[in-house]
C-alpha cells in the first residue's frame, strides 16, 4: 500500500473528499518553493502534486508554463526537484507526493535510475502526461514494480471504447480533466463533470479526482461533491507568480481546502 492508497483509505473512513494541490517545484526559487510545499499539509492539503519543470509543457496553459520557466531560470532540475521532495520528507512522512510532468527529463536520466532516486526521495506516484497507455512498458509498468502509483488522465474525449485502455494499468487514483484544452483555460462545471465521473466510476474502483478549471472555494466544493476530490493548480501557481508570500499563498490554499472538504 502506497501513501496515496493509505490517504484515500483514511479519507474514506472519515467520509471526506480529497483536496489535491499542484505547485511547480522551484517556483520562484528553491527555498520559497520548499516553504510553500512544507506548509501545504497544514493548510488542509491531502495530496501534493509537485510539478517537474520542463521546457515544452504542451498540456499546460500560460500560468504553469511561466512557473516552469521561472523555475528553470532559477536553476531547477530533476535532481533538485527530487531533493525538494526529500527535504519535505524530513518533516513529513505521511503526505503523499505525486510527481507530475513530462517524460523527456525522466528518459534523459534513465528510467531505472530515476525510479530508484524518486523512491528514495519519497515520491509516491507519477503523472506523466505525454506517455499514453500504448507506452506502458516505458515507465508505467516499471514504476508500479518499483512501488510507485502510476496515475492516468481521463478527459471529456475519453470515450467508452478508449476508457478500459486508459484504466488498465492505472493505480492510486484517476485524474479526470474536467475540460478540453490546457490548464487554467476554462472553468469546470459540476453539471458537466458529474455524469462523466459516474461513467468512469462504473468502470473502476479507483478514486476519481477532478482537476483543471477549479479556482474558488465554491468551485472546489461543487466539484468535490460529485467526485472523490478536487485538484487546484493554476489558481495557486498564479498567486506564487504574483509574488505573494508563502503565508498569503497558504491562506488561499486553506480557503480552497475548506471548500473541497465540504464537498
Amino acid at each position: 500500500m502506497t501513501r496515496i492508497d493509505a490517504k484515500f483509505a483514511e479519507l474514506n473512513a472519515a467520509g471526506k473528499k480529497a483536496f489535491v494541490t499542484y505547485v511547480m517545484a522551484g517556483d520562484p526559487d528553491y527555498d520559497t518553493s520548499l516553504e510553500v510545499v512544507k506548509g501545504l499539509p497544514g493548510a488542509g492539503v491531502d495530496i501534493i502534486e509537485l510539478g517537474l519543470p520542463f521546457t515544452d509543457p504542451m498540456a499546460d496553459g500560460p500560468t504553469i508554463q511561466l512557473a516552469g520557466q521561472r523555475a528553470l531560470d532559477g536553476g531547477m532540475t530533476l535532481e533538485k526537484t527530487l531533493q525538494l521532495a526529500a527535504d519535505f520528507r524530513k518533516g513529513d512522512d505521511t503526505t503523499p507526493i505525486v510527481l507530475m510532468g513530462y517524460y523527456n527529463p525522466i528518459y534523459s536520466r534513465g528510467v531505472d535510475t530515476f525510479l530508484e532516486d524518486a523512491k528514495a526521495a519519497g515520491i509516491d506516484g507519477l503523472i506523466v502526461v505525454d506517455l499514453p497507455p500504448e507506452e506502458d512498458d516505458e515507465l508505467c509498468i516499471p514504476a508500479q514494480k518499483a512501488g510507485l502509483n502510476f496515475i492516468r488522465l481521463a478527459t471529456p474525449t475519453t470515450d467508452d471504447a478508449r476508457l478500459p485502455k486508459v484504466l488498465q494499468n492505472t493505480s492510486g487514483f484517476v485524474y479526470y480533466v474536467s475540460i478540453t484544452g490546457i490548464t487554467g483555460a476554462a472553468e469546470a462545471e459540476a453539471g458537466d463533470v458529474g455524469p462523466e465521473v459516474a461513467r468512469i466510476k462504473a468502470a473502476t474502483d479507483l478514486p476519481i479526482i477532478v482537476g483543471f478549471g477549479i479556482n474558488t472555494p465554491e468551485k472546489a466544493q461543487n466539484i468535490a461533491s460529485i467526485s472523490d476530490g478536487a485538484v487546484v493548480g493554476s489558481a495557486i501557481v498564479s498567486q506564487i507568480g504574483a509574488g505573494k508570500s508563502p503565508a498569503e499563498v497558504l491562506a488561499f490554499v486553506k480557503s480552497l481546502a475548506d471548500g473541497a472538504h465540504m464537498g
